[in-house]
Order: C-alpha cells, then structure tokens, then sequence
C-alpha cells in the first residue's frame, strides 16, 4: 500500500496511534480533542446534518437519480494549514490566475503564444471550449477569469500540486463559508483557543471585485447573480450568493436587452444591469449566438457584451484555459507571459495526442487515472488501481477511438486527513479548492473548500460520487 502524507500526524502517514508525532499546528486541537467526550462528536454531527438539512443546503443529482437532492456530508474534523504554508500556496496561485488570464486575452487578440510557437495552433483554435465569438472584443480591464476555482493536492512527502483549473462557472465557496459558520456555531470554544483567518467576508470581496470589472464610464454598477434556475445542481449557491452580496438572482427570463443595453425586469420598471455574475455556460448564454434552443439565456447579450456596456463575469470563453488538454501546457504560459518559473507544480501528465504518450498510457492503465479533456465532477474518468480488468479494457477501447480526448496520470497517493467516519476517526483522502478573485487586483480568502473523499481509500472527492466537505482553518500565526 503506497505511503500519503498525513495532514496531522507526521511519522507513519496512516496513523492516528496515539504514538503518532502530532504535527505543531494540529496540538492545540488534538489536545481538545482528547478532551472530548467519546459520544460528543457524533452528537455534534447529526446537529450539522440535521442544520444543513433545514437551511437546504443540497446538491441536485443527475444522472439516474434526476430530480433528487443530497446532502453534502460535512465533516468536523477540520483541515487546518499553517500561516507560513498559505503565504507560499497563495503566491503560486496568484501567479497561476495571472498568467492564465493573460493567457485567454492573447488567444483572443494577438496570439502571441501561439506564433512563438510555445502552444501548437490546433490546441486552441480546435478546442471546444474555443469561443471565435470573442474573438477581437475587449473586455473590462483584460480579465476573463473573474472568479477562479483551483484544485490543489497534497502528495509525496507534502508537496502541494494544481490538479485542476477552474475557471467556467467554478462553484462550491458557499460550502467553504457554510462549512465555517456551522463549525463556530457548534465549537466556539475552538475559535477562542486557535488565530483562524476569516472566510466571512468573502461574498462582499467578490461585489468589490465584480464592481471593479464595471463597463467604463460607470460609477455605481448594478451587479446581478445570472442562474439556469431552481433546478440547477448548484443552485443554493447562487441564491446564498445573491442574498450574501445584497444583489438580485435573476434568470434569463428576468432580463433583456434594449437599445445595445441590458435591463432587469422590476416592479419599478426596467433597470440597467452593469455586471452579471452568470452561473449559466456559455452555449446557453445567448440563443441568437450559440444555442438557437436555449431558454436560459438572453436574446442579443452577446452583441451588448463586443460593445462594452456589460460585463459577463467569468467572460465567455474562458473555458479554453480551464480544459485538461491545456493544463499540461499552464508551467509554459507563466513562463512566457511572467518570465518566472512556476511556484506550484503541476500533476505529471501524459496528453494520450501524442503518440509516446498514448503508448505509454495503454501500457500502463492499471497504475494510472485517466481523464477525458472535457469531463468533470468525477465523471469520465478511469482510475486504474481501483478499476477491475473489465473497466480498464474498456477504457483502453474509448482511449483509442479518440486518443486526443483524453489526458493520464500518475494515481497520487493524495494527502490524507483524520475525518469521523463510521467506525470512528480515520484517515480520508482529500484536495483543496481555494478561490482566487481577479478584477483590479488579484486577491482571496485565506481558506478554500476541503473536500473529502469519504469511502475507505478512495481517491475521488467529488460530490456527486460521495465525498463530504471540511472547514479549512488557515491560522494567522
């Protein structure tokens, strides 16, 4: 069995013996901990769970199950992150959203990267999520990815890794600030006895950031929260969202476009709309300019966004930098754009397109995970050493009907973190999403979303195939 670092305990990384060398930043709450009666924790448990339930803070499941909703298990053990290791995390993804947004403006304008020969051509210009609607429109202050939601993962001996940029519609910071808020109502004694950083503010960060990136000319924007509707998986955040930053949730029905500007239906009337936080992708946006059978969008938003008088946040097609096709290629885009070497590293990845590559990947299946280009969620994906003979040759089969489709891996030993599961408190495989706002400066929250993947060895954290979620403490000393 490989060894994974253990965000807790620092000698064998499965350990939670009461031999295990305690991390320093995890003793003051082991010592709580160890205090604590043996029933308290699973009382406090059931008390999250029954508090999630009630405020309805679910998730919609597609797929077989269509039309019902979870809840998402919440852990109380937290993941907890010393100050001097955030401050180094935080400037590698500063660096990162930096380059990546610069990235998406060049692509759409002068292509730089790609005449100096650093990405191959056909990497953009054939990739779905290339938008050439864009190309040539100039918008608010360069910035493409407002809102960035970067998956980071722990291996070998603690090294932090990116294993994904998000940078469509990246979704679950209402977590991370329900995930604090249950946690301070439940153990506020631990947040007398620990220095955390704040998460609170983070809905009234992202306003100012999203009345930052207002068309020019406008000094008191009206910034609404766009969504598909009550149906969609992540709807309670769009709606948390709206009422946290005091703006409207609208839906595509709500506005309209009117002599090359956006309104919003009113009770008083027609209202001009500045910013528009959408939830909605981009193919849905606007049925005159890409889906002709979209109901969600707004007929002409398009044609108001290439004249500048509204700002679509994140901007369409920022999907071009956040596909797995491309991820291999963000190391170069920082180097090019920022003349620095990257501060946090990527996972090692084989792009099954070139054929060393693909030949590499079929020959190893079993030790690798295996991810489509466009997948998300989970979705799509082989993870080879917990995959049956069956799976893999199947997968082999998809792999070489459509090689550039498809992206592989080293299987990570991923960091693993104490968490209350059923048979009392084990070590559970996690990531981390931490949410980077780009608008006049670059800026976030000290903390993210810890998600956890909650079946025994399990690598998957996702959702929607069973993982929970943790508070991350991130502490101020």
């Amino acid at each position: 069995m490989p060894r994974f670092f253990n965000e807790m305990f620092a000698d064998d990384a499965g350990a939670a013996a009461a031999s295990a060398a305690i991390r320093p930043h995890y003793r003051d709450f082991q010592h709580w901990l160890d205090e604590q009666p043996p029933d308290l924790i699973e009382r406090k448990r059931a008390e999250a769970d029954l508090s999630f339930r009630r405020v309805g803070i679910t998730f919609a499941v597609y797929g077989n199950d269509a039309g019902t909703e979870r809840l998402i298990p919440f852990d109380i053990i937290p993941r907890i992150i010393p100050a001097a290791e955030w401050a180094r995390l935080e400037l590698g993804l500063v660096q990162r959203v930096r380059a990546l947004n610069m990235f998406i403006h060049d692509i759409y304008h002068e292509q730089n990267i790609v005449r100096a020969g650093v990405i191959p051509a056909e990497q953009i210009f054939r990739n779905a999520q290339y938008r050439p609607e864009m190309q040539d429109i100039a918008v608010a202050s360069n910035i493409y990815a407002h809102i960035a939601g970067i998956d980071i993962v722990r291996a070998g001996e603690g090294e932090f890794y990116v294993l994904e940029d998000n940078l469509r519609v990246p979704s679950g910071v209402s977590y991370m600030l329900e995930d604090r808020k249950m946690m301070m109502r439940l153990f506020p004694e631990l947040f007398a006895r620990h220095k955390i950083a704040p998460v609170a503010h983070y809905p009234d960060l992202l306003l100012d950031n999203l009345r930052s990136v207002a068309p020019v000319g406008v000094d008191d924007p009206t910034v609404v929260v766009m969504t598909p509707g009550m149906y969609n998986s992540a709807y309670f955040e769009h709606a948390f969202l709206a009422q946290q930053m005091g703006v409207e949730l609208v839906e595509g029905q709500d506005l309209f476009v009117n002599d090359n500007a956006v309104y919003m239906r009113t009770t008083r009337g027609p209202k001009r709309v500045d910013v528009i936080y959408r939830r909605i992708d981009d193919d849905f946006l606007d049925p005159l300019a890409f889906r002709p059978d979209s109901s969600l969008g707004v007929p002409g938003l398009l044609s108001v966004y290439r004249a500048g008088r509204v700002t679509l946040a994140n901007a369409i097609g920022t999907g071009v930098a956040d596909d797995k096709s491309i991820y291999p290629l963000v190391p170069d885009m920082i180097r090019f754009y920022l003349s620095e070497e990257p501060l946090l590293n990527n996972v090692p990845t084989y792009q099954c397109r070139k054929p060393e590559d693909l030949s590499y990947t079929l020959a190893h299946l079993p030790d690798l995970v295996v991810k489509e280009v466009h997948g998300a969620g989970g979705y799509g994906m082989l993870v080879g050493p917990a995959s049956t003979q069956a799976e893999i040759e199947s997968f082999r089969a998809r792999l070489l009907a459509n090689p550039a489709g498809y992206i592989a891996q080293p299987t990570l030993a991923l960091s693993a973190c104490p968490t209350f599961v059923e048979s009392g408190i084990a070590p559970r495989h996690i990531d981390l999403r931490p949410f980077v706002l780009s608008g006049e400066t670059v800026s976030m929250v000290r903390g993210g979303l810890t998600r956890v993947a909650l079946k025994e060895g399990s690598l998957v954290v996702n959702s929607s195939q069973g993982g929970g979620t943790k508070d991350t403490w991130v502490l101020e000393r």
